[in-house]
């Protein structure tokens, strides 16, 4: 498929499928891609899911990242809705950061077996989260406004935003590298004009609360551990926060403590 029309999917089938399990599909964050998933897609695999990871409009391979700044997060929701219709089954949703926001988007108006929110934007949106780095981290909100506009930050600073845990230096410059601009409608709409409804989203999960796990990251600087626990006070659920750990929650060294909870509670729902 020509690649305007066509949208990057990263998949890994498990190796011994659970006739029980659903799919999963993986949601990135901004400024990044479904390249981010790479610990994860193989993880869940071997656990016996089938895992794709999925590049939004504009992300990755996907179709027209010259046109970036025109995607809002319904098109994003779009995309997801797209790519779930070529599956045999819906898909448990797994999002982090934006991709958390999109997850509560789609669940507005859409079903899914469960939803996973990783150091997810909360459903009151980006303000608060923004007014916080603006007092206290005020460096890493001009970074992250440079890398919206397609402008590069400095290693150690994106070192400091993403890991609270050590990061191999290859690591971390191909993570740079592979980091690209963000459209500021979709920053946008987290931040004021398309905010979820909790309500909504509960209905559309099958148990409810109990079919949502919120996870987040102590020492995060961009979702604050007191946003996810906001974020799960809003759907009547518990937040699961994970000391020593980063907002860059599936890349960090300690990965597989998450990955092995989500993997622990995916396994006593199905």
């Amino acid at each position: 498929m020509h690649q305007n029309a066509r949208l990057e999917v990263l998949s890994r089938p498990s190796a011994q499928p659970h006739p029980a399990f659903p799919p999963l599909l993986f949601l990135h964050g901004a400024y990044t891609a479904a390249w981010c998933w790479e610990h994860y897609l193989p993880y869940f695999a071997a656990a016996g899911f089938d895992c794709h990871a999925l590049s939004f409009s504009g992300h990755g391979g996907s179709r027209r990242r010259d046109h970036l700044d025109s995607y809002s997060i319904d098109d994003y929701v779009n995309d997801v809705a797209g790519m779930i219709a070529t599956l045999p089954t819906p898909p448990v949703l797994i999002g982090h950061s934006m991709g958390g926001f999109v997850v509560q988007k789609y669940l507005e108006k859409r079903t899914a077996p469960a939803a996973v929110l990783m150091c997810a934007v909360p459903p009151q949106g980006l303000a608060a989260s923004a007014f916080g780095m603006i007092f206290k981290q005020p460096g890493l909100f001009a970074d992250l406004n440079r890398m919206m506009t397609g402008r590069r930050v400095a290693l150690d600073r994106l070192r400091a935003a993403l890991f609270a845990q050590p990061v191999p230096v290859d690591d971390l410059v191909r993570y740079h590298r592979l980091a690209q601009p963000e459209s500021h409608r979709a920053v946008w709409d987290m931040m004021l004009f398309n905010l979820p409804h909790p309500g909504r989203v509960l209905r559309h999960l099958p148990g409810g609360a109990d079919s949502l796990l919120v996870l987040g990251a102590e020492q995060d600087m961009i979702i604050p551990a007191a946003l996810v626990d906001m974020t799960a006070r809003s759907y009547g659920a518990q937040a699961k926060l994970y000391p020593g750990m980063g907002h860059g929650l599936m890349l960090e060294a300690g990965w597989r403590k998450p990955a092995q909870d989500i993997s622990d509670w995916l396994k006593r729902r199905f």
